[in-house]
């Protein structure tokens, strides 16, 4: 016996991965484990597995699978409080109040084994900043698998580069980099986390309120795995095979121009700028004009016309130009958690960078479109 809140919540969080396998039907259902004082709800893809522990009453102990998406839908749509769920010939029994339903599922012998890891190196991270980082580097992961290690991200504990963890992420049109604390391990470790597991932790830290008060994150790096611990919930990952790219010799450490404009203008210019680019190309003209102190967007489609216009910015540096791809530059402000930001280029043919203003933290790096 639990609550529907509970049983729901843990559903919710771990429901994302439990999908529909033509090969493996077993992987579209959530296994069910209840043994003396608590109750686990656990999905896996073969990749990763997620452990959600549900607070219950358990008056025997036992374990069967169940369509995830049905059981969700249902408790979901549930209207009281109490659920009491029974294994009867092979069907779960769900009741509540005076609503009873019986769903098919599978036997939990042959649910996929969930592996553990119990050996490696521990880190204790604010949960907070850990999901905050994740949040500004995720979208420059690569959507395509042709180059495995792109599509993961980089964690970078305790390098010789940075004394804490560096999250990274590209798709070779743009990069970005993020540094966070660590609250506590040690060991230099050079990882690559699938892109789907950094995507399950964000959505794991948002989801999970503080009910147990739990501000802290533990991850646990092993051999070919990670471990995520967070309240009463446990991610366990396969790491990517292979070496990340050498990125920061891409960086640019000195620049001939660069200017400082308001964070929020400067995207919905370049969303206004983004209704009259070429399809495919995306195109963005900027013209840093000292003299004038302004930063000059154009675009043009043959479609659908042209935009021009100017935003006020804070000049350092000789007049500069640069054509980028508009969908980039948007996702890199968008990351941006300051109210200023800085444009820092060398010329139109180099990367440029856009950083947040007195945060040395966040980097984001834009290949230009070469004219």
């Amino acid at each position: 016996m639990c609550t529907k809140e509970n049983l729901s919540k843990a559903l919710s969080i771990v429901g994302g991965i439990a999908n529909k396998n033509v090969n493996l039907p077993i992987l579209g259902n959530v296994l069910i484990k209840a043994d003396d004082q608590k109750t686990e709800i656990i999905a896996t893809n073969l990749e990763l597995a997620i452990v959600a522990h549900v607070r219950s009453k358990v008056d025997e102990p036992g374990s069967f699978t169940v369509p995830a998406k049905t059981l969700s839908e249902f408790v979901n749509l549930l209207s009281d409080e109490k659920i009491e769920m029974e294994l009867k010939d092979n069907e779960l029994l769900i009741t509540c109040g005076r609503s009873s339903t019986k769903i098919k599922g599978t036997p939990a012998d042959e649910f996929p084994v969930i592996p553990s890891v119990s050996t490696g190196n521990g880190f204790l991270f604010n949960a907070e900043e850990l999901k905050s980082g994740l949040g500004q580097t995720i979208s420059s992961l690569a959507k395509s698998e042709i180059r495995p290690e792109l599509s993961g991200m980089y964690f970078g504990f305790n390098t010789s580069y940075y004394n804490g963890l560096i999250l990274a992420a590209t798709d070779s049109y743009r990069l970005a980099e993020k540094k966070i604390k660590i609250h506590q391990g040690e060991g230099e470790f050079k990882i690559i986390v699938p892109g789907r597991t950094t995507q399950e932790i964000v959505h794991i830290l948002s989801l999970a309120d503080n009910e147990d008060k739990e501000q802290n994150v533990r991850v646990l790096v092993g051999e070919n795995q990670i471990a995520m611990h967070y309240g009463n919930i446990q991610l366990v990952s396969r790491l990517v095979e292979g070496n990340y790219p050498d990125y920061a010799q891409i960086i640019p450490k000195e620049f001939r121009t660069s200017a400082m404009f308001d964070t929020s203008k400067m995207s919905k210019e370049i969303k206004m700028a983004s209704l009259f680019t070429t399809i495919g190309v995306n195109a963005i003209s900027c013209v840093i004009n000292g003299k004038e102190g302004v930063v000059k967007l154009s675009s043009t489609s043959s479609q659908t016309g042209e935009y021009n216009s100017e935003i006020t910015a804070e000049i350092n540096g000789e007049d500069n130009l640069i054509m980028l791809n508009h969908r980039y530059v948007l996702d890199g402000l968008n990351n941006i958690k300051s109210e200023t930001s800085h444009l820092k280029m060398i010329n139109a043919d180099s990367p440029c960078l856009f950083v947040p203003t007195n945060d040395d933290t966040f980097v984001y790096i834009v290949m230009p479109i070469r004219q």
